[in-house]
């Protein structure tokens, strides 16, 4: 099922894609979702991020040539930081560029999104705990990030976590094509099966630190070839299986 959050004529809700038109879901889109009946036409609603989760759990290094492209060491175990939930848009909202950064990068990753409470699950039984996949910009101030030592700040600014178009529920993660294009230019290009912690130890290694909820949502990390965007470019990540989520950088 292609899983939606969208904005029509009516309000917002949650809803499944089905080829050109949209299914409105009645309340949630966790467990067996109910329909309401109501359906639109694809191009009459307004995809927005397709979950608002209470947090957003980010895994740093999680590529090894990513990692070699800053002289980094590749973590041992997962290394994780957190994104607050007002980092988060959807498809085609602007990301904005603070003033007091000098270089905000662009970092196109799997993210991965959980379907119930879960609690120190085990990695064989993570794929059970899992709602679906989407795509994630893990938007980062550069240089606010070495500055500060720690990534609070400048991986946390508001518009700072787009999420979308959708979310996959019926999709193998294990060896997907991830590309990033800046301006139509091809900047990361690479395969989730070069991930160095797999989903489902990020599932275990979170949820044995802290409860998920459903709709929290896990990024996986990014390949190599992340680099800066500057004001009126558009960055576009494309994950084999899922779709493409575009946002235009735009100075705040």
């Amino acid at each position: 099922m292609r899983l939606a959050r969208i904005a029509h004529a009516g309000g917002v809700a949650f809803a499944s894609i089905e080829g050109d038109e949209v299914l409105e879901i009645a309340e949630h889109p966790f467990g067996n979702p109910n329909f309401t009946g109501k359906r639109w036409p694809l191009a009459d609603v307004r995809l927005l991020a397709p979950i608002l989760p209470s947090k957003v759990v980010a895994v740093g290094r999680n590529y090894a040539a990513h990692a070699a492209e800053f002289g980094n060491e590749v973590p041992s175990s997962p290394m994780t930081f957190l994104k607050p939930s007002t980092s988060v848009i959807g498809p085609n909202a602007a990301i904005k560029l603070p003033a007091e950064s000098e270089r905000v990068d662009f970092e196109g990753e799997l993210a991965v999104v959980i379907g119930q409470p879960v609690k120190k699950v085990p990695a064989a039984r993570a794929a059970s705990v899992i709602l679906g996949y989407t795509i994630a910009n893990d938007v980062s101030a550069r240089d606010l990030q070495k500055a500060d030592g720690q990534w609070g700040r400048a991986k946390g600014y508001d518009t700072f976590c787009p999420l979308g178009p959708w979310i996959e529920t019926s999709i193998d993660p294990s060896d997907l094509a991830i590309r990033t294009e800046l301006d139509g230019e091809v900047k990361q290009d690479s395969r989730t099966s070069k991930l160095i912690h797999k989903i489902p130890e990020l599932v275990e290694f979170v949820s044995g630190v802290m409860t998920l909820l459903p709709g929290d949502v896990i990024l996986t990390g990014t390949p190599e070839g992340v680099g800066p965007m500057s004001d009126g470019q558009t960055v576009s990540i494309t994950v084999e299986g899922i779709g493409t989520l575009t946002n235009t950088a735009q100075n705040a």
